[in-house]
């Protein structure tokens, strides 16, 4: 049986990438357990996993190069998949050090690591905030994106260029996938989807930036983890000293206005939100929009969830895990 890292594997997108890939590989989940978010979340994902006898976890920082690579050394990995990551574009303006420590350093360690073990596939996260404040209507791979508008976007497009370098000068194959606004069970509890079923529920207001005239690609995680798991199994080959690297979208293809999203939840919840109009937050954007046709091309990808069923999958999961009755 080939054996998979996946680091960030107490994560959101993590857990449902790890429960995806048991069912055919030994996976070998790594993660620090930072508390950027409730820890507790992050424990009960990973007692599902444990469940799995393919699964093995192991508590570490990708920044320990040491300890990680004894895990590399110990597993000889043939894939290895990077979610490990500080997220969230608002606090990457406020605490900037994590970001450069685990997107870069840590970054740097695992796609070294690849290499010095001859991985046959690298795939790792990027983020469809490396498009910044294009002022184009459908984001497309092949966009130029040197403008980020965050830090967290800088570390991404950061990402990119290193898993390039290592393509080229070492022939590893990488893939970097774009995420677009991913939500669904075991979210993150900093997503808007999770605060606003939150805030709602308590009967509190709900911040609404940019007065609510935003738009999102929103990406439900099943469809990510589909598009995640196609695409390691069948990395770029490098062919007449052409480089083993590819940048793909994972999004819905599909643009969803915030106040209709809004209305989405009201509905599920049969509750009316209390809304707070905010002016446009510093390293946000208006509207974000994914072209999926690279990726359909390339793996079949055809995203199958629309926010209907995706908000109310989430608003089930969030009623049953935190016991409350409406």
């Amino acid at each position: 049986m080939k054996t998979v890292i996946v680091t960030g594997a107490a994560g959101f997108i993590g857990m449902h990438t790890c429960l995806k890939l048991i069912k055919n590989y030994k996976v070998i989940g790594i993660d620090n357990l930072s508390s950027y978010y409730d820890v507790k979340l992050k424990k009960k994902r990973l007692q599902i996993l444990k469940q799995h006898k393919n699964f093995y976890f192991k508590k570490l920082d990708i920044c320990n190069n040491k300890k990680l690579e004894v895990i590399f050394k110990k597993n000889n990995p043939y894939f290895v998949i990077n979610l490990a990551a500080v997220a969230g574009v608002r606090h990457s303006l406020i605490n900037p050090g994590p970001y450069i420590q685990t997107n870069l350093v840590g970054f740097a360690n695992i796609i070294h690591l690849s290499k010095l073990y001859k991985v046959k596939h690298f795939v790792y996260a990027s983020s469809s905030s490396v498009y910044g404040g294009n002022t184009k209507k459908i984001a497309e791979e092949k966009d130029v994106v040197d403008k980020p508008v965050s830090l967290y976007a800088a570390t991404k497009k950061s990402n990119e260029l290193i898993a390039f370098n290592y393509s080229k000068l070492f022939s590893l194959p990488t893939t970097g996938l774009r995420f677009f606004t991913v939500y669904g069970p075991w979210g993150r509890p900093d997503m808007a989807l999770f605060m606003f079923v939150d805030s709602i529920i308590k009967g509190k207001k709900i911040e609404v930036f940019n007065r609510g005239k935003m738009s999102r690609d929103f990406t439900y995680i099943d469809d990510i983890v589909e598009g995640v798991v196609n695409v390691l199994k069948k990395p770029t080959i490098s062919k007449n000293k052409k480089t083993p690297y590819s940048i793909f979208n994972i999004g819905s293809g599909k643009s969803v206005k915030l106040m209709d999203f809004i209305k989405e939840i009201e509905k599920n919840l049969k509750i009316l939100s209390k809304k707070k109009l905010m002016p446009m937050q510093l390293g946000d954007v208006k509207r974000s929009l994914s072209s999926v046709n690279k990726l359909y091309k390339w793996v079949g990808y055809s995203p199958k969830f629309n926010i209907k069923i995706g908000i109310r999958n989430f608003v089930d999961w969030y009623l049953k895990y935190y016991k409350i009755k409406l």
